[in-house]
């Protein structure tokens, strides 16, 4: 099918506004007239392409058109700035999808040294970002699936590396004798949302059947404050609490079961120099940040996924105590990366 192209601009202006108003609105034309647009859209393709609820919602068909319709977007933007006489041409905003602690550890310092391009940042779990790409809402996106989304290409970028990491206050009050099962199954627990998995895949491992109180702190920077605090103890990055621990104000429980997160860069397959240029900004950032990806790196796991331990020990997944740090001391860490 040949798409008129206001038609797809305004199926992208009806389901970023949520309704048929809003949309008339952004694009300075009745509500009628988007209807007619949409119903047009529909016709040509022989699919129904939104869900007229509230927000809308578009369809499986929808989400094919809708990210055609950015991806012109994207083009014509790139176009006109090309022909432009100055470098002041509007640009459209790159929308991409971070993971929390990318966003709060090192996916900013990429993106700050790149001129004349702006971004839409969303954030979800590094395990869900992907069905931003599939829905159309974003060019762009950082997950923890190698996989990519038809229409799309993935890159690996390397693996954040996750510890059990508590306050001395915590470990003085919860395991004062230790990090064992037994404490695990009682002490509070830290969890980003109702998607994070990783503290929960950490007691599948070292406390089975473990369920333990859990506070939600549905924010990177403050989800390491509430463990410094001594809300509970959390699956921390390296990237965030090496210094941390460093100062005393954090200790690793545990340092034999550690997990790594595989993070990889997926964009859509377009002929883009602003796609072109951020990929390149992120993965030149992760190269410097991030454990290099299995393959890169003598004696790297391949195919690990996020929460299985990293070690290797025979005893790692099989539950078995190890040995704690003294409250309030921190123990040294094996295999750990930090910001440059």
């Amino acid at each position: 099918m040949t798409a008129n192209v206001e038609h797809l601009r305004t199926l992208a202006a009806v389901v970023d506004g949520g309704t048929f108003e809003v949309a008339a609105a952004s694009l300075h034309i009745t509500p009628s007239a988007v209807s007619q647009r949409i119903k047009a859209l529909e016709q040509q393709s022989g699919r129904v392409l939104v869900r007229r609820s509230r927000p809308v919602e578009p369809t499986e068909a929808g989400t094919v058109l809708l990210r055609l319709a950015r991806q012109l977007t994207l083009l014509e933007a790139e176009a006109t700035a090309a022909l432009a006489d100055d470098a002041s041409a509007a640009s459209t905003p790159v929308p991409l999808v971070v993971n929390a602690d990318s966003l709060a550890t090192w996916v900013l310092p990429a993106l700050a040294r790149l001129d004349g391009i702006a971004f839409e940042l969303v954030v979800d779990d590094q395990e869900h970002t992907l069905d931003r790409l599939r829905d159309g809402t974003a060019m762009a996106a950082i997950g923890s699936d190698p996989e990519p989304v038809q229409g799309c290409v993935a890159h690996p970028l390397g693996s954040m590396v996750y510890r059990a990491t508590a306050s001395p206050a915590f470990v003085a009050r919860w395991c004062p004798e230790g990090w064992t099962p037994h404490a695990a199954a009682a002490a509070p627990m830290l969890v980003f949302d109702r998607k994070d998995a990783l503290q929960d895949r950490y007691l599948d491992a070292f406390a089975p059947g473990a369920r333990p109180p859990r506070h939600f702190i549905p924010a990177s920077t403050q989800f390491v404050d509430a463990a410094v605090l001594g809300l509970g103890w959390g699956m921390l990055p390296d990237l965030q609490a090496d210094a941390l621990v460093a100062e005393g104000r954090l200790v690793v429980l545990d340092d034999a079961r550690v997990a790594e997160v595989p993070l990889y860069w997926h964009q859509w397959s377009l002929r883009s120099t602003a796609l072109a240029t951020v990929a390149a900004a992120i993965a030149e950032q992760a190269a410097r940040t991030l454990r290099p990806p299995a393959g890169r790196m003598p004696g790297a796991a391949a195919g690990r996924r996020p929460g299985v331990p990293a070690d290797g020990t025979p005893g790692a997944a099989a539950g078995r105590p190890t040995a704690s740090p003294a409250p309030g001391r921190a123990r040294p860490r094996s295999g750990q990366r930090s910001p440059e």
